[in-house]
């Protein structure tokens, strides 16, 4: 239970940077990033603790072994002398994804197959293809690399949101988005097209310092590995917020706003958030300090026509330049002639992220003046 081993820690590419900055702040010793996560040695009550409390993952893997392998015979062997009860139970069902790439293997099912005869042969795991518990088997350059998924489901659903509106943004990207425009907790944040409210409640449970994944239930609890007693000593109890400053949605879907507020309410942070039926053009800059506006607006591509859109970003850049001297401002796009349409002055952006399928780049600025 003490031996170290490789956590991979999975993210949307174009978030790796992001998410290595989260992994090192929240102790996570010498993250380093790589193509489509951060990788860390720890224990698994590390893994446990990545689960619960990186917000920008997606998804966090435990590297359980590696060997060489040229052939599928050679492979089904060595699948069946791996010491499979170290990390699974026989009682637990699983199922095997497998990976191929510039091997002498290069038939993934034919692979998979063979792994998932020797858990069922020599460990005596039922597999099932809709199991919660996955081994993921990655051939590369012919060795293989095995790995569990010890999330479930996608990190993103927290557990307490149950409404989403159209094209949502994941939390876990809203998380590190957020983190990207700067914002530590220390300041209110305000979404005018807040849709589900996913922005505002991330915010709101960022400064309330709650741990992501208090809702919900982790495929890592179905293993060999797990210790339900050491796993609730890393829960923190979550604590009424006397913040000096709240967070806010405003949307012209009244539906969103029912949506939003609900979300809130399960996530437990009601009390510091609050959202207005209005649209673009009628959000109010709240009393109090400055702080961020972040926004994920329609695009081309996505649940508008680009054309129509032009003078909605418009609308969205005078509304901020006129009543919200001082915010900082943050804007998802796929489209840099969108964001310029604000007449906005941004800063140079970093790299695109991959979200439904769509390149996005996240456009800020400084404090308006």
């Amino acid at each position: 239970m003490h031996a170290k081993f490789e956590i991979f820690a999975a993210v949307a590419p174009g978030l790796e940077l992001a998410l290595r900055d989260e992994a090192l702040e929240r102790g996570f010793r010498k993250a380093k990033a790589a193509p489509g996560g951060v990788r860390f040695r720890g224990t698994w009550a590390d893994v446990w603790r990545a689960n619960l409390e990186l917000r920008g993952a997606s998804k966090v893997l435990a590297r359980i072994g590696q060997f060489r392998v040229t052939h599928l015979a050679q492979l089904d062997k060595l699948a069946r002398d791996f010491d499979w009860t170290r990390v699974m139970r026989p009682d637990v069902p699983v199922r095997v994804e497998v990976t191929c790439k510039r091997s002498k293997i290069y038939h993934e099912g034919a692979a998979a197959e063979r792994i998932e005869r020797a858990l069922a042969e020599e460990l005596g795991a039922p597999i099932d293809p809709d199991a919660q518990v996955v081994v993921k088997a990655r051939i590369e350059d012919d060795t293989c690399t095995l790995s569990v998924d010890t999330s479930g489901e996608l990190l993103h659903k927290r557990g307490h949101k149950v409404a989403v509106g159209k094209a949502p943004m994941r939390e876990n990207m809203a998380a590190l988005f957020l983190r990207q425009c700067g914002f530590d907790g220390q300041e209110p944040v305000l979404d005018p097209m807040c849709g589900s409210g996913t922005f505002v409640i991330e915010a709101a449970e960022m400064a309330m310092g709650l741990q992501a994944g208090r809702s919900r239930g982790f495929a890592f609890e179905q293993l060999a590995t797990f210790d339900s007693n050491a796993f609730d000593a890393l829960k923190s109890p979550a604590e009424p917020a006397d913040l000096a400053w709240n967070f806010y949605g405003s949307d012209r879907n009244a539906g969103a706003i029912e949506m939003s507020a609900a979300n809130a309410d399960r996530a437990s942070v009601g009390a510091v958030t609050h959202f207005r039926h209005c649209g673009t053009s009628e959000a109010e800059r709240p009393q109090g300090p400055s702080g961020l506006v972040i926004v994920n607006p329609p695009y081309g591509g996505r649940i508008g026509d680009k054309k129509a859109l032009y003078a909605l970003y418009d609308a969205l850049g005078r509304t901020l330049k006129q009543r919200f001297k001082g915010w900082r401002v943050g804007i998802i796009t796929n489209e840099a002639s969108l964001a310029k349409a604000t007449g906005l002055r941004f800063k140079p952006t970093s790299a695109p992220v991959a979200h439904g399928g769509i390149k996005v780049t996240l456009y800020q600025t400084d404090a308006i003046t």
